[in-house]
């Protein structure tokens, strides 16, 4: 593999793109550390420092972020806004026939839909950005801190604004940071930016399970985490890389004097069809309530239930609408993202058939059938990864700084592993060995 990476870097286009993307990538992790006007600095990392300073409601967003959130710097709200719109974007197209028209239409309609993503991301970062300044001011960014409420010592209109404006301009230079690695780098820009945004919270959540750790200084600890982290990653490759190979015959037609057709190949369906959107989906729908009954005033019955059982991620009911949230939404978007009667009748038109099945509507109930039963184990897969920073939790007491499990591991592989296929792509165009043997 080392051979590979040597011959990438000796082969010009490669080591220009290479080299294209590292760039943008250290700009990204500069423009993270450089704090918005009207921040007090000191109080932030003062908070920071405290280690019985809850911050639990915005880990899933500070992990997108690469620990910017928190430190709220220009680049605070990181890619989650563009993830947010590209999401709300692919399920309108299945709601919106005028979205669905455009997807049909090729690059030209996939430039449209793009186009609407970016100004539904500026939208959204408005809002976003309005709400972090709005919680940095009331200091329920962190709880516990005795001057969490200091962080903004200017609360005028203007300090407000100018706030929100420079973290908005922030989610759009990222936005243009990973459209440009899309176009001259390797790999897809913003799962680059996702890629590094969570491994760079890595080193610091591994030292703080040492500092926490009380056996021989907490190495007994840290070394467990590291095992129980490659094992993780070997599970997480070997599910993601699974797929059930539907196969597909195509009729021989004769065109002339020319015989067309009559190839064999299949319909790859992954076990984990929905990647790790059913993952987004449930946390996000998990924070809404604890973020709702934060800033409610009164003190009902509601407020109290919520705050005793789902704020608390190693609670049992949390664990079970969590687990629970997460298969629904993995059926959910497997539903909404693959179509078998649109596939049944793409087979049809161009003479395709399953053997022992039909064409037509017997085609798209057996894919139907064959993708819910690979859908289940996919969906309580992805339950149980999620599930392992909560074992973390009571088991090792890592706090919320357990980073192999979750998101962040099913985005670590999978992002990983599209990037290696395309540099050994490339290799290979150059008859060279790839990455993989």
């Amino acid at each position: 593999m080392l051979t590979a990476f040597a011959r990438a870097f000796r082969t010009p286009d490669l080591r220009k793109k290479l080299l294209f993307t590292l760039g943008i990538v250290v700009v990204y992790r500069v423009g993270t550390h450089i704090p918005i006007p009207g921040v007090d600095y000191k109080n932030v990392q003062s908070c920071m420092n405290m280690a019985d300073t809850n911050r639990g409601l915005f880990s899933l967003i500070n992990m997108f972020s690469g620990g910017a959130l928190l430190q709220i710097t220009i680049f605070a709200l990181g890619i989650m806004p563009y993830i947010t719109a590209s999401i709300i974007l692919q399920l309108l197209t299945v709601v919106i026939p005028r979205l669905e028209a455009l997807k049909k239409e090729g690059s030209a309609g996939t430039a449209k839909i793009t186009q609407y993503t970016r100004y539904l991301t500026v939208a959204l970062a408005i809002l976003q950005g309005t709400g972090l300044v709005a919680t940095a001011r009331s200091g329920a960014l962190f709880t516990g801190c005795p001057v969490a409420n200091q962080i903004v010592p200017d609360q005028s209109i203007f300090t407000t604004i100018t706030m929100v404006v420079t973290m908005t301009a922030g989610t759009c230079v990222v936005m243009w940071l990973g459209e440009l690695i899309t176009d001259r780098g390797i790999g897809n820009g913003m799962s680059i930016l996702m890629f590094i945004s969570i491994a760079a919270t890595f080193p610091s959540a591994l030292w703080t399970v040492k500092i926490q750790g009380k056996l021989a200084d907490g190495w007994i600890e840290f070394g467990t985490v590291i095992a129980v982290g490659l094992c993780m990653v070997g599970l997480v490759v070997f599910v993601e890389q699974a797929q059930r190979r539907v196969p597909v015959q195509y009729a021989k037609r004769m065109i002339g004097r020319r015989s067309y057709g009559g190839t064999s190949t299949y319909i790859p369906l992954k076990v984990n069809q929905a990647g790790v959107i059913p993952v987004i989906f449930a946390s996000s729908l998990l924070y809404i309530p604890s973020l709702i009954a934060q800033f409610s005033k009164s003190d009902s019955g509601w407020k109290t239930w919520v705050t005793q059982n789902l704020t608390k991620g190693n609670h049992p009911v949390y664990i079970a609408l969590y687990f629970l949230l997460i298969v629904f939404f993995a059926f959910f978007y497997v539903a909404i993202s693959f179509n078998p009667e649109e596939v049944a009748d793409n087979m049809k038109k161009y003479g395709g058939f399953i053997p022992g099945i039909r064409a037509g509507r017997p085609t798209a109930e057996y894919l139907s059938y064959v993708l819910n039963r690979i859908t289940w184990p996919g969906s309580l897969y992805l339950g149980l990864i999620a599930l392992v920073p909560t074992v973390a939790l009571v088991g090792f007491g890592a706090n919320q700084n357990f980073p192999f499990g979750g998101t962040s591991i099913l985005i670590i592989v999978g992002v990983g592993l599209e990037t290696v296929k395309q540099i050994e792509s490339q290799l290979q165009q150059r008859n060279y060995e790839g990455f993989l043997r």
